[in-house]
């Protein structure tokens, strides 16, 4: 009858592999240490004994005894080191074969979580990269389908116009060439959004500084806004009467503004609010705030981050997705932000309770601090 068959085998079996599953990295490191130094030793002492007692010699000196024990020790740990690094080694295999699937392209591997904790931790991060890899690829080939979307749209209207033109069919006059004009600045508009979240993520900003003072700067750009903003019924009030001067580039700078007046007025009802505010902080670090808050539809705190992916356009549950948005604005205006030496972040009470996004940028001093931007 085999081993495996009695009862006392079994469970020893069991109680070995449940050890076995608890055992640390580092336990399974110092076990395989001391196994292979107890064989070495176990073989130099069995050779010993053999030479000089088994054997009868014992005219042989002490130092050549030891010689002789010491390489049969090492010839036996070899084996044993090579056999117990199977044991160490065979946790790692999965992680290493997922990682190379990673490489090729499967994203939809989730690896089973081992027990001991210093490899679950990996493997839990080899998951996590899985998982944010493939929702990369999934916003990315949905941006493809969009921006293809976009581009077809003014193009199609522009070969029918230009044809229609050409074959005596329409008339050239001032409505169709501001037709004509109007496609193609929406193609040139996803253009220039490609080509600035390109910038973005190289940090190849080409920022021309100049002494700015960002109140004056959010004091214009809301009134450039203000008209989009009544016709929503929105409300926009603007904190900056003091001024706020510092060195940046105040084309970039404005492009922020608009993109973070542009998405709290998408995120607000009619008859919401929004507020701009601009004014400076001293501590830790003399900086600029400019804050956007809005009354809107906020945001979840696991989303607070995910808003500034590129490609990331949130799905918000009884609301259509902002017409012509390519999801790349808030990573613009951060990459922009972080050129400065400055940052964005976000803050909300969860959703239905509005969100506030905050704008920092170091503040240098400025002769004339309340002096308009200049304007090139």
């Amino acid at each position: 009858m085999p081993f495996s068959g009695f009862p006392a085998y079994r469970r020893s079996r069991a109680r070995l592999r449940r050890i076995q599953q608890r055992m640390s990295l580092r336990d399974r490191l110092v076990l395989s240490h001391l196994m292979v130094l107890l064989l070495a030793l176990a073989a130099m002492a069995a050779i010993s004994a053999l030479i000089e007692v088994w054997l009868g010699f014992d005219d042989i000196e002490g130092d050549v005894v030891l010689q002789i024990g010491l390489l049969f020790g090492g010839a036996a740990a070899f084996p044993a080191s090579l056999a117990l690094s199977r044991f160490l080694l065979r946790p790692l295999d999965r992680v290493r074969a997922a990682t190379r699937r990673l490489a090729e392209g499967h994203y939809d591997d989730v690896l089973e979580l081992p027990s001991e904790p210093g490899l679950a931790a990996l493997v839990q991060d080899v998951n996590t990269l899985a998982a944010a890899l493939d929702d990369t690829q999934r916003r990315r080939a949905r941006l493809i389908s969009e921006v293809a979307h976009e581009m077809r749209t003014p193009i199609t209207i522009l070969r029918g116009q230009i044809e229609g033109v050409a074959d005596g069919i329409f008339v050239p006059d001032e409505a169709m060439f501001a037709s004509l004009a109007d496609d193609l600045h929406r193609l040139e508009r996803l253009a220039g959004d490609l080509s600035s979240l390109s910038r973005s993520e190289e940090a190849a900003f080409d920022l021309h500084h100049a002494p700015t003072d960002v109140a004056t700067l959010a004091r214009a750009t809301a009134e450039r806004l203000r008209p989009q903003y009544d016709d929503q019924t929105v409300v926009l009030t603007v904190d900056a009467g003091t001024p706020v001067g510092t060195f940046c580039d105040p084309d970039r700078i404005t492009q922020i503004l608009v993109n973070l007046l542009g998405n709290a007025l998408a995120a607000c009802d009619p008859h919401g609010h929004v507020v701009l505010s601009v004014h400076t902080e001293p501590a830790p670090v003399r900086h600029v705030t400019v804050r956007v808050t809005d009354d809107g539809i906020g945001i979840a705190a696991h989303n607070l981050e995910r808003v500034f992916r590129r490609f990331e356009r949130l799905e918000r549950l009884g609301r259509p997705a902002a017409a012509g948005g390519s999801g790349i604005g808030l990573t613009i205006a951060r990459g922009i932000a972080r050129a400065h030496g400055g940052d964005i972040t976000a803050e909300s009470a969860g959703p239905g309770k509005g969100a506030t996004f905050t704008l920092r940028l170091p503040q240098e001093h400025v002769p004339g601090a309340g002096m308009p931007p200049v304007s090139r």
